[in-house]
């Protein structure tokens, strides 16, 4: 649609006035160029004020407002060019340091030292390293590329679900690289985008006496390999563990540490001597609109007004808050990633109702972000 076309009828559904139009005409270009544009997943032919024009008429008159100024002032947008930032930073200030570290302590000299002193036990310890992806945000491809030189192809792996095929031809290159027919990775890392509860990646189960998650299905490809392969894990037995996430809400950081504790993971076969997690960016505490602005506040009416609980499923339901309206675990975030808005932001911001409304249903919902679901 021309884009003079889709102005006018923006104004016409706020009814603002020729100043108001101006202002927030001059504001809605900018940032649709700067950032909203770049969203991946809007439909053929749409884009970011198409889209607002479309989300705007689920609401009544008296609420559109309110709808407006949430995104005008509350939406934390992470365009294309600052995911890539926290992605090719990733090596150079998370994982250079940790290789630094665990080579520092395993020779007694100060981390200082390392790269004058011990230049082949680093680059050893780089090569024991091995990258693996916890989804298709993990980036990885973006992680070799800019890597190029330093690390090699056969460090990444775009799954934690490995057969025993995949470990042996992962061991052969690694001794062949490093000429030594015993070498095994001493560090693991799992690298994932985004963190919202850490419920996905490990959680109880209902009888609290077990656990599950991606770590425990990790966890299970090393010691089924382990018990498969005759010359023996593909894992250091003094091998340490990283988790990775490029953004993390404050309290799903804090979460995923307090069950790494309180899980205990240590199974015979996959055994590690520590655990390691790390972001590129964590985001503020007060950063949930339910913590902050006045504004932000009556927008959390909207979320139980304008819902359709056909949007919950049995995975939804893993984040211990049935009502999604605040997002998967309540965790109310305006947050938007440019390849997909997280299920843990608030549901308007990306739900879509696809079957007819049922009984009990008051709204069909119509997203401004539409979210590519991975669980349907």
């Amino acid at each position: 649609m021309n884009q003079d076309t889709v102005l006018r009828v923006l104004s016409r559904i706020m009814k603002w006035n020729d100043e108001r139009s101006r202002k927030e005409f001059d504001w809605l270009n900018l940032m649709a160029r700067l950032k909203y544009d770049g969203y991946r997943d809007f439909q053929a032919g749409m884009r970011f004020i198409e889209s607002l024009v479309a989300w705007l008429q689920q609401f009544d008159q008296a609420d559109r407002e309110v709808a407006f100024e949430f995104v005008r002032h509350a939406i934390v947008f992470v365009s294309v060019g600052e995911m890539a930032h926290l992605v090719e930073q990733f090596y150079p200030k998370t994982v250079l340091d940790r290789l630094v570290r665990t080579v520092a302590k395993q020779l007694g000299i100060p981390t200082y030292r390392v790269v004058a002193d011990a230049p082949d036990d680093l680059r050893l310890l780089r090569r024991k390293t091995l990258f693996m992806g916890l989804s298709d945000g993990a980036r990885l491809d973006t992680v070799r590329h800019s890597t190029s030189g330093l690390l090699r192809n056969e460090q990444f792996v775009q799954s934690t679900q490995v057969d025993t095929e995949k470990w042996r031809d992962l061991l052969k290159d690694l001794r062949s690289d490093t000429n030594d027919p015993n070498a095994r990775f001493r560090l693991v890392y799992l690298v994932d985008d985004f963190i919202g509860t850490g419920t996905s990646f490990l959680r109880p189960k209902s009888n609290r006496r077990k656990w599950t998650g991606k770590l425990i299905r990790f966890m299970d490809s090393v010691r089924d390999a382990t018990k498969a392969m005759n010359d023996g894990a593909p894992l250091d037995r003094d091998w340490e563990l990283c988790i990775h996430h490029y953004i993390a809400s404050e309290s799903g950081l804090r979460a995923l540490n307090d069950r790494l504790n309180q899980a205990g993971i240590k199974f015979d076969a996959t055994r590690y001597q520590d655990v390691h997690t790390s972001c590129s960016m964590v985001l503020p505490p007060d950063l949930p609109i339910t913590k902050s602005s006045e504004q932000c506040r009556a927008f959390v009416r909207l979320t139980d007004d304008y819902y359709d609980q056909q949007i919950e499923t049995t995975h939804t339901a893993v984040g211990g808050v049935k009502h999604l309206g605040l997002g998967y675990g309540g965790c109310a975030l305006p947050l938007v990633i440019e390849h997909n808005t997280p299920n843990n932001s608030v549901a308007l911001l990306w739900a879509q109702s696809y079957n007819p409304p049922s009984d009990g249903v008051v709204h069909a919902m119509r997203p401004l972000f539409r979210r590519r679901q991975r669980h349907m």
